[in-house]
């Protein structure tokens, strides 16, 4: 079942980031310094000042056009608000987002003001000289041009940082919900991998021993027998589907993936071999605790999908079983050979879909080893598996 992300969640902005607050509020505290600072009968103070203020309705769209309207007002009249939240809002625009950044742009408009305050109008009539007056105006002219320039650009780069902020929270998100979605199909494939062997191995000898019933149906003893086995495998069988989809189930819910019990080793190879139904002999040097729990695992499984494909597709056949250590014990191989299917011997009519050898790969390439299969011009089939026993990962183990 296909899980769908949580739709993200919208932040609703604070009342006073609105425009209907940020846009008229300025203006407002302009035209307010307006008429205290000016003499109310200059009309040119008046005029200035008040055109000034009322540019700021624009400073979000053309900020550098409405820097240039305020200009007027602070030299011609007594206004500073106007001019620095002009530099504030060339800032915001142009300081820090890539899309419009322009630096150079920036500085000058800050230069511009704070020349604008530093040099009264007319400047012929108050040239500056050099002393103490002049160093405080020098002061309090880089401070009218350099405050809003940095605070704008504060602001600016706070914004970038929090967009770039919920862009990684977003980001982290995905990748957890991928990680999550790997973790399950991964869990998912081993599931569907076990459940194969285990039912293909079981449905091929309830298969051959209702082929034996069939066959003595006139023995009451032997019938007897057989259909006690026959609902052996089949309560065996059906305990097994349930424990597996009962682990899907907590899979597809998001729990904890969860082990599949009992799981089989080596010591129930010699079990697997007799009870196949085959002519098969087993050679095992290898004992439990020799080699690591998946090893093991992946060597049983390989065997017993080897034995279930000789039931259905070469009964009658005589079959070998290895399973021993390289000569330096770092590997363990395990090979099954059979022969060519006996005269007379009739294949059970069993779906095969060809996944057992493909998930006995995967088991292999899982733990770092190689599966080879391979027929015999003589109608046997060879299948040859190798294990590394040193150094698997934790997740392997």
């Amino acid at each position: 079942m296909a899980t769908t992300a949580p739709a993200p969640t919208v932040l609703r902005r604070p009342w006073y980031t609105s425009p209907w607050v940020t846009v008229p509020t300025p203006v407002l505290l302009a035209t307010v310094e307006a008429f205290l600072a000016n003499d109310l009968g200059s009309t040119v103070q008046m005029t200035t000042s008040l055109l000034a203020a009322a540019a700021l309705l624009l400073r979000k769209r053309w900020p550098v056009w409405v820097l240039l309207a305020t200009l007027p007002g602070l030299q011609l009249s007594y206004i500073w608000l106007a001019p620095m939240i002009a530099v504030y809002s060339v800032a915001v625009k142009y300081s820090v987002a890539v899309k419009h950044r322009n630096r150079w742009l920036v500085g000058c408009c800050a230069l511009l003001v704070a020349l604008a305050q530093f040099l009264p109008w007319p400047w012929s009539d108050n040239l500056p000289g050099w002393d103490r007056t002049t160093a405080l105006a020098v002061m309090y002219a880089l401070l009218t041009g350099g405050a809003p320039l940095a605070l704008g650009m504060l602001v600016t780069t706070r914004r970038e940082l929090a967009v770039r902020l919920d862009e990684l929270t977003r980001g982290q998100a995905r990748e957890r919900d991928l990680l999550a979605q790997s973790v399950l199909s991964t869990e998912r494939a081993r599931l569907a991998r076990e459940m194969h062997d285990v039912v293909s191995h079981q449905v091929s000898l309830i298969s051959i021993q209702a082929g034996a019933l069939q066959v003595r149906a006139e023995d009451p003893n032997a019938t007897r027998d057989t259909a006690r086995t026959i609902r052996q495998l089949s309560v065996k069988t059906l305990e097994e589907l349930r424990q597996m989809v009962g682990v899907l189930r907590a899979a597809g819910a998001g729990g904890e993936a969860q082990q599949l019990t009992p799981q089989p080793t080596l010591a129930d190879l010699p079990r697997l071999v007799t009870g196949s139904g085959l002519s098969a002999t087993l050679e095992c040097g290898v004992t439990d605790g020799t080699v690591p729990e998946p090893v093991a695992r992946a060597a049983y499984r390989t065997v017993q999908e080897a034995l279930t494909n000789v039931r259905k597709h070469a009964p009658g056949s005589a079959v070998t079983v290895h399973v021993t250590h390289t000569d330096t014990r770092d590997a363990l191989h395990v090979t099954v050979t059979n022969g060519p299917r006996a005269q007379g011997a009739e294949p059970l009519l069993l779906p095969s879909g060809g996944h057992g050898l493909i998930g006995l790969r995967e088991r292999a390439q899982q733990l770092g080893g190689v599966l080879l299969a391979e027929p015999h011009p003589d109608g046997g089939f060879t299948v040859q598996a190798r294990f590394p026993t040193e150094r698997l990962s934790p997740v392997e183990t």
